[in-house]
C-alpha cells in the first residue's frame, strides 16, 4: 500500500519538518490553509457573536460545531498567551508568511516533549478534511482559546449559495410566495369545531405555530433556476436553523479525507477519534435573566414543564426545533395517550363492577363459607398438611374483581382498541406529512457507516495483497457469516438464559412455600401464596430490570459485528434484536403464570416432581388469573417507576453532577479561565451526545404489550399506563431541551419498523387474551357448568362440581402429611382441583367426562373469539380510511395550484418571446424601406436595422 509522504512514518527531522515547531507556530494562530481557517484568538468574548452563535464578525451564524482533543504544551500556551496582544498585526501580516511545516522552525526548549505521531497524523487529516469542507464552499473559524484545555473547536458557517446548491440536492420542499386558502368545515361542523376550540383554549400551548391556521403557503422543492418562485424576502431566515444543521451535516457526510487510501467522512472521521463530537448548537439559553427569547426557552416554558402536562405538545414547534423524525415520535407518543384515556375510563368500570359484584358472586360465596367444611389436599409433601378452604376465601374474592363476565367485554373492546388507535395514528400521520410538506417524500439510501467503510477497507487490502482487483469491494454474506453465526448462538443462549432464571424463580416459589408452611402459625399460613408470589414477582422484577440493561448492550454488540451498510440498516436490526430480547425477557414470567403454572402437577398420589423432590405449583381454588393480575402489575408499575422515569432521571443528574465537579477542579487551577462566560458550543460540549430515539420507542412499545396482551387479568394496566405516560412526555422533553446536545434534524415520513412492531402485538394481543380467558380464568368452566350442570340454573354448587375427591390412604409411601390431625379430626377424603373420577368408581383418578365437556368450550371459544374480534378489527380498519378525506383534497388542491402557477410562467414567457418577435419584424421591415444606418426610435432610443438573436 502506497502511503502519501505527509505520513510516513519517517522521523520528522528526516522530512524537514520540525512537528513541534508546526504545533507552536498553530498556538500563534497561523492558518494550515492559505485564509480558509480563521483562528479566533481574541481577548474577550464579543457581545457581537452572542458567545458563540456567530462568527467572530457578529453576521455569520454558526451552523454545526466540529470538536477535537489537541495536546498542547505549556511552552506554547504562553506564545498563545502572548499571541493575543499582537492578534491584530498577526492578522494583517499572515497572507506573507509560509504555510506551516514548509522550513518554518520557532526554536523551543529542549525540554519541550516531542509530539505524539497518532496526534500529527489526526491533526493532518483535519487539515486536509477541513480544507476540503473549504472547497465545498463551508466557512470555518477556529477557536482553541476555550475554557475546556486540551479541546479545540471548529466553527462551520453555511453561505447563501451553498444553502440554495444543497437544497436542491436534497430536494427540500420551501414554502413559495403563493398561499391558498385551507378548506374550512361549514354549518354544524364550524359551529361544533369553535366550541371545541373555546373547550381547549385553556389546555392549548402559547406558542404561534399551534394556532389554527386558515391559510397555507405552497410549497415547492427548492431550485436555483426558480428562486422567483419563493419568497426570499429574508434570507437570513429562509433556511431556519435546523435545515442550516442538516444541510451543512449532509456536506460533512459527503466530504472525504483520503490520505489513508480510502474515503473518510464525518462518521469515519468521528470513529477514529479525528473529531471528537459534532453536533449543531441549540438556539441559546434557556432559563436565566435577560435572555433572549428563542425556541429553545419557548419549548422549556410550554413544553418541557411538568406545569404544563395537562396542556397539548407544541409538536409543530417540536418539528421546527428537532426535526421531523423527533417531531413524529412525540405526536405519536401523545396519541397514544390520548387513546389510553377512553381505555381507562372503561378498565375502571370494569374494575369496579367487579367490586360491586364481589358479595354476589355465588362461586366465591361458597369457598368462604366454613359450612361446607371442604377439607382441601395439602400442598407439598410430609411437611403440610390438610387446610380448609375457607381460608383462601380473601384470594377468592378478590380473584373476583378480575375474573368476572365484564372482562371479557373489556378484552374484546381493548381488541377494537389497539385497531383504531392504529388507524387513528395513520390518519395524524398523514395530517402531519401534509402541514410538514412531507407528502411525495422518499427516504433515500443512507451514506456507509465508518464501521462498514473501515471493514471494505480491511478486506480490499488483503486482496491488493494479494494481487487482485479492488474495485467496488463490498460485504458477502460470506464476509458476515461468522457474525451471523454468533448473533443466532448468542440470541439462542440469552432466551435460554432468560427461561433458565425464571426456572430458578420456580424453584424458589416452591421451596418457599413448603418452608412458611413448616414455620407459620395457622393464622398465617392461608397468606403463603400471596406472600411467595409476591417475593417472586420482586425478584423477578429485579432481574428483568438487570437483563434489559444487558440485554441492549449485548444487542448492540451483535448488530456492531454485523456491521451493517448504513445507519437505518443498522436501526433496524439492532431494533429487531433489541426488541426480541426485552420481550422474551420482560413477558417470560407472566406467560408461565399465565399458561403453564398448574397445568402439569399431576394429582395426589402422583404428583409431578422436579429433581425428585420438589412438586410443580399448583394454581389457587380461584384459579391463577390472580397471581396473573399480581404478576403483571408489580411488573409493569416497577419497570414504570424503576427503570423508565427513576433511571431517565437519576442517571442524567448523576452524570451532570460529575461533569460539574470536573469542570470546578478545572477552573479552579486556572482562576483567569474561570471569569470567562462560556461560549455556546462549550455549554453545547458538555451535554450528553444524543443516542438515537430506540430506547424511548422501546420503553413504549413494551408498556403497549402490558396494555393489550394480558388485559383480560388486569383492567386498570391503561390507567397506570396514562399516568406514567403523562410524566413520560414531559421527561422526556426536558431532557431533548436541557440535557441532551441539540441532535441534527432528520427527515421522516413515518415512525418505522416501530408500526409494523404495534400491528403484530395488536394481532397477538387478540390470541392471548383468547387463551388467558380461555384456559387462566374460570369464566369457561362457569359457562359450561350453568348451561350444562346446573340443576336450578344459577352457579350454586360449581365449586363442588370443580373439586375431585383423594382418598388418603392413596398416598405414596413417605408423602403423606406427618400431622394428620392438625384440623383436629381425622380425614379421609380430602378435595383438589381437577376433573377426575371418584376414587369409588371403577376408573379411579382417570380423567371425567367433565374435563372434555370444558376442553371443547374452552377450544370452541378461542377458536370464536379470535375469528369475531379479527374481523372486527379488521371491519375498523378497513371503515376508516388511511387519508382523511379533507387532506386528500389540499394535497390535491396543491397540485392543481401548482400546475397553475407553471402554466401562468409559461405563458408569461411565450407572450414575452411573441412580444420581442413582432418588435423584430418590425425593425426588419423599417430596415427594408430605409437605408441601413441607425434611426431614432419613438421611445426617442437608438436601434438598429439589423435583428439580433434573443435569449429567452
Amino acid at each position: 500500500m502506497r502511503v502519501n509522504k505527509k505520513y510516513s512514518c519517517l522521523p520528522a527531522e528526516e522530512k524537514g519538518i520540525h512537528i513541534i515547531n508546526i504545533r507552536a507556530i498553530e498556538d500563534i494562530g497561523y492558518d494550515q490553509h492559505e485564509s480558509t481557517l480563521l483562528n479566533s484568538l481574541s481577548k474577550n468574548p464579543d457581545a457581537d457573536c452572542k458567545y458563540g452563535l456567530y462568527f467572530r464578525d457578529g453576521k455569520r451564524k454558526v451552523d454545526y460545531i466540529l470538536v477535537y482533543h489537541y495536546k498542547k504544551s505549556s511552552a506554547g500556551k504562553a506564545l498563545a498567551r502572548r499571541a493575543q496582544h499582537n492578534d491584530a498585526s498577526l492578522r494583517s501580516t499572515k497572507q506573507d508568511q509560509p504555510l506551516p511545516g514548509k522550513g518554518v522552525q520557532l526554536e523551543m526548549g529542549e525540554s519541550e516533549p516531542h509530539m505524539d505521531y497518532h496526534e500529527d497524523d489526526k491533526r493532518f487529516r483535519r487539515e486536509e478534511y477541513e480544507g476540503n469542507l473549504v472547497e465545498a464552499g463551508l466557512e470555518l473559524e477556529r477557536d482553541e482559546d476555550t475554557k475546556i484545555h486540551g479541546i479545540g473547536f471548529v466553527k462551520i458557517h453555511a453561505p447563501w449559495n451553498v444553502l440554495c446548491r444543497e437544497a436542491e440536492f436534497l430536494k427540500l420542499k420551501m414554502p413559495t410566495k403563493k398561499m391558498y386558502q385551507i378548506n374550512q368545515n361549514h354549518g354544524l361542523l364550524k359551529k361544533i369545531n369553535s366550541v371545541i376550540q373555546k373547550i381547549t383554549e385553556p389546555i392549548q400551548p402559547k406558542v404561534a405555530e399551534h394556532k389554527p391556521q386558515t391559510v397555507k403557503r405552497l410549497s415547492y422543492p427548492f431550485s436555483r433556476e426558480k428562486q422567483h418562485l419563493f419568497d426570499l424576502s429574508d434570507k437570513d431566515s429562509f433556511f431556519d436553523s435546523k435545515t442550516r444543521s442538516t444541510i451543512v451535516y449532509e456536506i460533512l457526510k459527503r466530504t472525504t479525507c483520503t490520505k489513508a487510501k480510502y474515503s473518510m467522512g464525518i462518521t469515519s472521521l468521528l470513529a477514529n477519534g479525528v473529531y471528537s463530537a459534532a453536533y449543531p448548537l441549540h438556539d441559546g439559553d434557556y432559563e436565566g435573566e435577560n435572555v433572549e427569547p428563542n425556541d429553545r426557552k419557548l419549548l422549556c416554558e410550554e413544553w418541557a414543564s411538568y406545569g404544563v402536562f395537562y396542556k397539548y405538545q407544541p409538536i409543530d414547534l417540536v418539528r421546527k426545533y428537532f426535526g421531523e423524525k423527533i417531531g413524529l415520535y412525540f405526536a405519536w407518543l401523545g396519541v397514544y395517550t390520548q387513546m389510553l384515556i377512553p381505555a381507562s375510563i372503561v378498565g375502571i368500570i370494569v374494575f369496579l363492577y367487579g367490586c360491586a359484584t364481589v358479595d354476589e358472586n355465588i362461586p366465591s360465596m361458597e369457598m368462604c363459607d366454613q359450612r361446607n367444611n371442604i377439607t382441601m389436599c395439602p400442598l407439598c409433601d410430609k411437611t403440610c398438611s390438610y387446610w380448609k378452604m375457607s381460608s383462601a376465601c380473601a384470594t377468592a374474592r378478590a380473584s373476583h374483581l378480575f375474573d368476572n363476565p365484564a372482562t371479557v367485554f373489556f378484552s374484546v373492546f381493548m381488541a377494537l382498541w389497539a385497531a383504531t388507535f392504529m388507524e387513528h395514528w395513520k390518519r395524524k400521520q398523514m395530517r402531519l406529512n401534509y402541514r410538514w410538506d412531507l407528502t411525495g417524500f422518499e427516504e433515500e439510501e443512507d451514506h456507509p457507516r465508518a464501521e462498514y467503510e473501515a471493514k471494505v477497507l480491511e478486506k480490499s487490502l488483503r486482496k491488493e495483497h494479494k494481487h487482485k482487483e479492488t474495485d467496488k469491494e463490498k460485504l458477502t454474506w460470506k464476509d458476515r457469516f461468522p457474525a451471523y453465526l454468533t448473533n443466532f448462538v448468542s440470541i439462542i443462549f440469552m432466551v435460554g438464559l432468560t427461561f433458565a432464571i425464571v426456572f430458578g424463580v420456580i424453584i424458589y416459589r416452591i421451596s418457599t412455600a413448603a418452608a412458611l408452611a413448616i414455620s407459620s402459625t395457622p393464622s398465617g399460613r392461608s397468606s403463603v401464596r400471596v406472600t411467595v408470589t409476591a417475593t417472586a414477582v420482586i425478584i423477578n422484577l429485579v432481574v428483568i430490570i438487570i437483563l434489559d440493561e444487558v440485554y441492549g448492550c449485548i444487542a448492540r454488540w451483535l448488530t456492531q459485528i454485523e456491521v451493517p451498510k448504513t445507519d437505518k440498516n443498522f436501526e433496524e436490526r439492532l431494533i429487531f434484536k433489541a426488541f426480541l430480547l426485552k420481550f422474551v425477557n420482560a413477558y417470560t414470567p407472566i406467560f408461565y403464570v399465565a399458561f403453564f403454572k398448574g397445568r402439569f402437577v399431576g394429582r395426589p398420589g402422583d404428583y409431578v416432581y422436579i429433581f425428585h423432590s420438589f412438586r410443580m405449583e399448583e394454581c389457587a381454588p380461584g384459579g391463577c388469573l390472580m397471581e396473573l393480575c399480581i404478576q403483571l402489575s408489580i411488573i409493569m408499575l416497577g419497570k414504570q417507576l424503576i427503570q423508565n422515569n427513576l433511571f431517565e432521571i437519576g442517571i442524567p443528574k448523576m452524570k451532570k453532577f460529575i461533569r460539574y465537579l470536573k469542570l470546578k477542579r478545572r477552573r479552579s487551577l486556572d482562576h483567569e479561565e474561570h471569569m470567562k462566560k462560556k461560549q455556546r458550543y462549550e455549554v453545547d460540549y458538555n451535554l450528553e451526545p444524543f443516542a438515537g430515539l430506540t430506547p424511548e420507542y422501546m420503553e413504549m412499545i413494551i408498556q403497549f404489550g402490558f396494555v393489550t396482551l394480558f388485559v383480560a387479568s388486569f383492567p386498570l394496566a391503561p390507567l397506570f399506563a396514562l399516568l406514567n405516560n403523562i410524566i413520560e412526555i414531559r421527561l422526556d422533553a426536558k431532557k431533548f431541551v436541557t440535557e441532551l446536545r441539540r441532535p441534527v434534524a432528520v427527515r421522516a415520513k413515518d415512525i418505522g419498523i416501530w408500526y409494523n412492531i404495534l400491528r403484530g402485538i395488536g394481532k397477538l394481543a387478540v390470541i392471548i387474551n383468547a387463551f388467558v380467558i380461555s384456559f387462566t380464568s374460570d369464566f369457561i368452566p362457569r359457562l359450561v357448568y350453568l348451561y350444562m350442570y346446573s340443576e336450578n340454573g344459577t352457579m350454586h354448587g360449581f365449586v363442588n362440581h370443580t373439586l375431585s375427591s383423594f382418598n388418603v390412604s392413596d398416598f405414596q409411601a413417605g408423602t403423606a402429611p406427618n400431622d394428620p390431625l392438625d384440623l383436629g379430626y381425622e380425614v379421609q377424603i380430602c378435595r383438589y382441583k381437577d376433573y377426575r373420577e371418584p376414587p369409588w368408581s371403577e376408573n379411579k383418578y382417570d380423567i371425567s367426562k367433565d374435563f372434555w365437556a370444558v376442553l371443547a368450550a374452552r377450544l370452541a371459544f378461542v377458536i370464536v373469539f379470535q375469528n369475531l374480534v379479527m374481523f372486527m378489527s379488521e371491519f375498523v380498519d378497513w371503515i376508516i380510511p388511511d387519508i382523511p378525506k379533507d387532506i386528500s383534497q389540499q394535497i390535491h388542491k396543491e397540485k392543481v395550484l401548482m400546475v397553475e402557477v407553471f402554466m401562468r410562467e409559461e405563458q408569461g414567457k411565450l407572450q414575452m418571446l411573441e412580444t420581442w418577435k413582432d418588435k423584430d419584424k418590425k425593425k426588419g421591415e423599417n430596415c427594408n424601406n430605409h437605408s441601413p444606418r441607425l434611426s431614432r426610435s419613438r421611445s426617442g432610443s437608438l436601434s438598429s436595422c439589423h435583428s439580433y438573436p434573443l435569449d429567452v
